[in-house]
């Protein structure tokens, strides 16, 4: 069934625009492309543009945004094809009730994609990285009335959140040891990092959240299933954003990273079985979205082989990989999304002869697949064949490493075929969901001009090595001088002799698809599977948090005090035993009879609460120990908090009095004292009274003291230090407080009323 509200035959009236909400995407997508398109001359040149703006300077922490070649490459894929996305999207989703609601989801992950490749700070970069993270979620899980859409949309946000908690450790050390959040200051220091005893942590923690993002094996499974997003989504998602997202990060990090032995291999060995491994997965699938899906996961492992050598031959070939890929495969996206809206399927088995229906298409797949699949004169071919140089420049293993990106390369080179000509130039393979028809212009200029783009790339590859491949490769080593020149013929040479393999190969492999399918749903059906086990691993974990809910909320008010009162008790007790108490001999001085007026109060107060089986009498009781702790206030200097004390004892004696007058009479308990609350209560004393002893004997640090002194009247124009710190200093969690209290008020509020009509036998 096709996913587009669009969807129409022939003869019938299409659907209208979407307005505004339509346009306006489209004109704030185009307005950055063209900011970041005049940025290429200066960018080309060798330079990089810095932008700060202060936001936590105390911790050197700020807005900072960085524009080099590798950062810019990216924008201008993301800013670029996330415009043609919008405009396809604008009528492939053309009258959709709800597409205000996806305009705003995918131009906020086009932002946050921005975000995340222009960040000069390692916060910065977090914060953009989660936001990707949450946009792609409610992208993924759009169609949320369904149960598919919403278990990949929080498949997607469990794998890749949980690979980010990892990211963010690794930044964190990686700021700690450069000293600097700053990544423009942490390039400029080169390889230092690699010296530093924490090398191997940050490399493993940055890893592991860039191999969830860009589905490394084994983590890979969370991405065919983000196919639930509409089409446009896919497009986007899998061509120049989050997906690419991890690749971007280790590109990144790679002047300060790359040059170990742990580097290389990790990044060549998980990216050879993702390249290898996904390349065979998108053989045996027969809808068209999903072959494209996997085939995306086998760019994804081949860019980050790559990136785990220093050569110029693999830094030219992730760098031109890197746009050939983004170009054909969001082409690829958008044709199948047209073939869906015009033919209401995307099963192969399927699809036949719509070449004489959709012509456009049919010539927008055609181009975009011969780059896939490598064909000359296509930027696919020269981008083929500097994979093959690449993967024979590698420091170890070369011919393992080629191997496998022969055997990727020819499995493309059959999936090509699959997605892009059989569904065109086949006999028609049975009876169709709709009459097939060519997609409006809108769904078509995408493909289109993508396709066209990795022709005339191809034809001219000079153009796209001097605005885009040397900044990219300069922002990799270093130096202009490890850049590979692009050629479209280089000569007989082994590269080239890879390339025939592959298309002989990728021929017997498309002729023989059909048996090698089979073969692998077999295989594939009876292998385990991590995205079943997905199933078995959520459903395992709802269980254990019932399990734990019912142990843990038992419905018990006096269960959740005694657990925070003991927690209390034992953590503090705890940190004593291992740390050792200090000297507890703190100079009291004198103690006079109101001091221990006071205390025999307080301690009368608290001894009637703990005894009394009235509920009156221990609310009266707890008022008591307010009202002398109230009193130690204003013996010892502090007026305005003994008001405040006083104030707050008053209100809770009334309202719980109130309160209690409502509840359902109790019988005396037999025996209402209990012991167990009695020792927790005696503990808690204890223990809490140590350490105020151990602070009372410790020399004060009065760095906050004297700070609040010196600026409470210049710049809060306030000489009570205590209202200044509340309102000025601290003025948003005093505002969260009263936010607190206000909130608890009216929870007691309904709660009263809620029981008044009880009461009368009304029911709620």
């Amino acid at each position: 069934m096709a996913e587009g509200a669009a969807a129409h035959g022939p003869g019938e009236t299409p659907p209208k625009g979407n307005g505004a909400i339509g346009v306006l995407p489209i004109l704030f997508a185009l307005a950055l492309f063209a900011a970041f398109l005049a940025a290429l001359p200066t960018v080309s040149a060798g330079e990089r543009l810095l932008w700060t703006i202060d936001w936590v300077p105390s911790l050197g922490i700020g807005f900072a945004f960085m524009v080099d070649g590798l950062s810019l490459t990216f924008a201008l894929l993301i800013s670029g094809i996330g415009t043609l996305v919008l405009l396809y999207s604008n009528s492939y989703l053309a009258g959709h009730p709800q597409y205000g609601r996806f305009a705003l989801y995918l131009t906020s992950f086009m932002v946050a994609m921005l975000g995340l490749v222009l960040a000069d700070d390692l916060i910065v970069l977090f914060v953009f990285w989660e936001l990707t993270t949450i946009t792609s979620y409610l992208l993924i899980g759009f169609s949320h009335e369904t149960e598919k859409g919403r278990r990949n949309a929080l498949q997607a946000l469990f794998v890749t959140g949980a690979g980010a908690l990892a990211f963010l450790a690794g930044l964190i050390l990686l700021g700690f040891a450069a000293g600097t959040t700053r990544i423009s200051d942490i390039l400029a220091q080169g390889t230092a990092i690699h010296d530093h005893p924490l090398y191997l942590p940050i490399l493993l923690l940055l890893l592991l959240g860039a191999f969830t993002k860009s589905a490394q094996v084994p983590f890979h499974f969370w991405l065919p299933n983000a196919m639930a997003a509409p089409t446009p989504v896919s497009a986007f998602l899998h061509s120049a954003t989050m997906v690419k997202a991890g690749v971007y990060v280790m590109a990144r990090v790679h002047p300060s990273m790359a040059g170990t032995d742990v580097w290389l291999w990790t990044l060549t060995i998980f990216g050879v079985i993702t390249a290898v491994y996904a390349s065979i997965l998108a053989l045996r699938q027969t809808d068209l979205k999903q072959s494209l899906a996997y085939t995306t996961l086998m760019a994804l492992g081949t860019l980050t082989l790559f990136l785990g050598q220093e050569s110029g031959y693999a830094m030219t070939a992730f760098a031109t990989f890197l746009i050939v890929h983004s170009l054909y495969k969001a082409a690829l996206f958008l044709v199948i999304g047209s073939v869906d809206h015009g033919a209401g399927t995307r099963e192969a088995d399927l699809l036949g002869g719509l070449g004489r229906a959709m012509p456009v298409t049919a010539i927008a797949a055609a181009v975009a697949a011969m780059s896939m699949a490598g064909f000359p004169p296509f930027l696919g071919f020269i981008g083929k064949e500097l994979k093959y140089a690449g993967a024979l420049a590698v420091a170890s293993e070369p011919v393992l490493v080629a191997g496998g990106v022969l055997l990727a390369n020819a499995l493309m080179f059959a999936v090509a075929g699959i997605v892009a000509f059989r569904p065109f130039w086949r006999p028609a393979g049975g009876d169709l969901p709709r009459k097939p028809h060519e997609a409006p212009w809108p769904m078509l200029a995408g493909p289109v001009l993508l396709a066209a783009l990795g022709a005339l790339f191809g034809l001219n590859p000079d153009l796209l090595q001097v605005s885009l491949v040397n900044p990219t490769v300069l922002s990799l080593t270093g130096s202009e001088n490890e850049v590979v020149e692009l050629k479209l013929w280089a000569g007989v040479n082994l590269p080239l002799v890879l390339s025939i393999a592959t298309f002989v190969l990728g021929l017997l492999f498309y002729l023989a698809h059909r048996p090698l399918r089979a073969s692998l749903a077999g295989f594939f059906a009876a292998a385990p599977s991590l995205d079943r086990g997905w199933d078995g691993f959520m459903d395992a974990l709802k269980r254990s948090a019932g399990a734990v809910t019912d142990i843990i909320q038992t419905g018990r008010m006096t269960d959740y005090f005694v657990a925070t009162f003991a927690t209390i008790a034992i953590g503090l007790a705890a940190a004593m035993g291992f740390r050792g108490l200090p000297s507890l001999d703190p100079a009291f001085g004198a103690v006079s009879w109101i001091d221990l007026a006071l205390a025999g109060l307080i301690l009368g107060g608290a001894a009637l609460t703990a005894f009394t089986s009235s509920r009156i009498a221990a609310i009266a009781a707890l008022g008591v120990v307010g009202i002398g702790t109230a009193l130690v206030f204003i013996f010892f200097g502090a007026p305005d908090v003994a008001i405040t004390q006083l104030m707050v004892e008053v209100l809770v004696v009334v309202l719980v009095a109130i309160v209690m007058l409502r509840l359902p009479r109790l019988d005396a308990a037999p025996n209402p004292f209990r012991p167990g609350h009695a020792g927790l209560a005696v503990a808690v004393g204890t223990v809490v009274t140590l350490a105020l002893l151990a602070v009372l004997t410790a020399p004060l640090d009065r760095r906050l003291s004297d700070y609040f002194e010196a600026t409470s009247w210049p710049e809060a124009f306030g000489r009570n230090i205590v209202n200044v710190i509340l309102v000025d200093f601290r003025a948003l969690d005093t505002f969260g407080e009263v936010a607190v209290v206000v909130v608890a008020a009216l929870s007691a509020v309904a709660l009263l009323r809620q029981g008044k009509a009880g009461g009368k036998g009304e029911t709620k």
